[in-house]
């Protein structure tokens, strides 16, 4: 596709009277040395007053980079280069940094993706939006509290007056999010961005900020400012739609003629990329073989201690004795909320965590009554990916050393030549050169990392791996990357999976069977098709139901 055939397909909707903002021919660089690498090359797109625009693209396409710039939030090494910004009729670019500073937050508000890293550990809730309040609003003390108050009663968090007085830590993801989103609402803005707000939500949980944020911009009438790759919440929730592209816009139009008819090539492989719920309707079912793990009333309690004494007056029920089987060559997705124990049960199985009760017996062996060397061997035949491929590898660690560890413990008799061949291969097996061996995890982008800790799990020819979420932080293209990755090797090893996530539609791609879980038990369970679209569990319905819904054209739903 060449620049001219970019420049038709993004072609920039030409603007109205309501135009809220407007963004003309915006170049942004980063300072990298002596040298400037663009990041953001010739943006132009407009916002209307009280309209959704939905800005789509996969990570590193310059989304997020475009809105700090609008923002004038760059790092210290970001550059706008060219190009203007206007609100209404001010000159954004023009402003000195006080009057900026006036604008962020009173006219423009801005929800980041981690609420956690956004929000201040060591403040409660309520003194980091009254600090919003007396900064936008002029408000203190009795006025900034009741305002505070009625800020998050009004997006939909319980109990207020409780949770005013908590950190953020104390908060779940969801509620953390409903915070981020009182504070940005502080000022009473004209604008909001929600840059990716539901990533890493459950799909309740996503459903309920997405119909919370619809709600606040009919209300208010601002205009909404959505940053992600999901083009089901695009579907739900934009009127317009524009897809970036290596710092470029390369389509947009509006949402409706977007799922109809997407013109560029580059929207055409997100739709292709998206794993859909249908995925599983014309798969054969696996032929039944010999159970390979078989969990039995498996239990995780922690105890609630209280008093001067510290005595036990409760429990946790982390895991409340949940029972399956997976068999060889099988994958068993785990589905649930946050907190309803899927991790918790995963990491149990594997021992990392100490259970309360329970048996669970692996390829004919009941591991709970093996002890010493037995008892390790038959461990090491189950491995684990993490969700966050970053923060479980060592960064001081080159990618080989990271991989050889198995190896060194469990094959000792290895000489150094064959733990390097046996590393090149498998990083090989991953769709990764060998060289790579020799680089940092910080050199390789998300998907080259899981894919690094895919060949570390492999290392040790395991017979099961718990896939726990590992790839519900990655963008819908690399996804389907690593979902195909899995597959392959499921064919070629005769592996099986334990699949954690909250992604009914992952599910659906790789799963031959599906548990639902829900505060701490297995409350259904069959096989995917039959889970997902005969359900007979109130809460596996409820699920189901909170799925963004997109419908596509067969333009757009082109086969894989």
């Amino acid at each position: 596709m060449n620049a001219a055939s970019d420049a038709l397909h993004a072609k920039a909707q030409p603007e109205t009277a309501t135009a809220l903002l407007s963004v003309s021919d915006l170049h942004v660089s980063f300072r990298q040395s002596a040298e400037l690498i663009p990041a953001v090359s010739g943006v132009s797109f407009h916002i209307d007053k009280g309209e959704t625009f939905a800005l789509v693209g996969e990570s590193g396409s310059g989304k997020s980079v475009t809105a700090l710039s609008v923002l004038r939030l760059l790092p210290h090494n970001g550059r706008i280069t060219g190009g203007r910004v206007n609100l209404g009729s001010t000159d954004l670019f023009g402003l000195p940094e006080y009057a900026m500073s006036a604008i962020r937050g009173l006219r423009i508000g801005i929800i980041f993706q981690d609420p956690m890293s956004s929000l201040n550990p060591v403040m409660t809730v309520g003194r980091q939006i009254g600090e919003a309040l007396r900064l936008q609003r002029g408000l203190q003390g009795k006025a900034s509290r009741t305002r505070a108050l009625e800020l998050l009663d009004h997006v939909g968090l319980p109990n207020p007056q409780r949770h005013l007085d908590e950190y953020p830590h104390q908060l779940s993801g969801g509620m953390r999010q409903r915070v981020m989103i009182a504070i940005a609402l502080a000022g009473e803005p004209d604008l909001l961005i929600a840059d990716e707000p539901t990533t890493a939500l459950d799909v309740t949980i996503q459903a309920q900020i997405l119909e919370l944020l619809e709600r606040l911009k009919r209300e208010s009438g601002m205009a909404l400012w959505l940053i992600t790759h999901d083009l089901g919440i695009v579907a739900e929730l934009a009127d317009r739609v524009a897809v970036m592209r290596a710092g470029k816009i390369v389509e947009q139009s509006g949402s409706e003629r977007f799922f109809e008819k997407p013109e560029h090539p580059y929207s055409r492989e997100l739709f292709t990329a998206m794993p859909r719920l249908d995925a599983c309707l014309n798969r054969p079912e696996t032929q039944g073989s010999e159970p390979l793990l078989v969990v039995e009333d498996f239990k995780i309690h922690y105890p609630i201690k209280q008093g001067i004494f510290q005595r036990t007056v409760d429990y946790v029920r982390a895991v409340d004795g949940v029972s399956f089987s997976v068999a060889q060559g099988e994958t068993l997705a785990l589905v649930g909320e946050s907190g309803c124990g899927k991790t918790t049960l995963g990491k149990g199985i594997l021992n990392l965590i100490e259970n309360s009760g329970g048996r669970v017996r692996f390829d004919g062996s009941d591991i709970t009554e093996l002890d010493g060397e037995e008892r390790r061997k038959r461990y090491a035949e189950m491995q684990i990916v993490f969700q966050d491929p970053y923060s479980s590898m060592n960064p001081r660690m080159v990618v080989g050393d990271i991989i050889e560890e198995g190896l060194r413990a469990l094959h000792p008799a290895m000489t150094e030549t064959e733990r390097r061949e046996r590393v090149e291969d498998l990083l090989q097996g991953v769709g990764l050169p060998k060289e790579a061996r020799l680089r940092y995890p910080h050199e390789f982008s998300g998907g080259q990392r899981q894919r690094i800790c895919i060949a570390r799990a492999l290392a040790v020819d395991p017979k099961l791996i718990v896939c726990d979420e590992p790839t519900s932080a990655l963008d819908v293209s690399v996804q389907a990357q690593i979902l195909r990755l899995l597959r392959d090797l499921r064919d070629r090893r005769h592996l099986s999976y334990l699949f954690i996530t909250h992604d009914l539609a992952v599910v659906a791609e790789l799963a031959d069977r599906v548990a639902v879980m829900h505060r701490g038990k297995i409350v259904e369970m069959g096989v995917t098709r039959q889970v997902l679209f005969e359900p007979a569990h109130p809460y596996t319905r409820r699920l189901l139901q909170a799925v963004p819904k997109l419908r596509l054209s067969k333009a757009s739903a082109s086969p894989r």
